[in-house]
């Protein structure tokens, strides 16, 4: 399946962490890139604004936020 560079939905993101990536998205890892992403004074964080923009952190951070809840509403 082609995908785009950067995804643009959520289905896009997922596919490309779960597949083309390989991680599996547990609620450990998914807290872990929480907590970085939303730390703006963290350096990762701001190399990911400098190379992706603010919108893209803030659909990242939202698209996080959506797995650990579909995450929570299986157990």
């Amino acid at each position: 399946m082609y995908q785009q560079l950067i995804p643009s939905n959520y289905a896009e993101w997922k596919y490309c962490i779960t597949v083309e990536c390989g991680i599996p998205l547990t609620i450990n890892y998914i807290e872990q890139r929480l907590m970085e992403l939303k730390n703006i004074q963290s350096t990762y964080t701001q190399h990911f604004i400098k190379i992706y923009g603010k919108q893209h952190l803030e659909n990242v951070v939202a698209w996080f936020k959506q797995a650990k809840k579909e995450l929570n509403d299986t157990r």
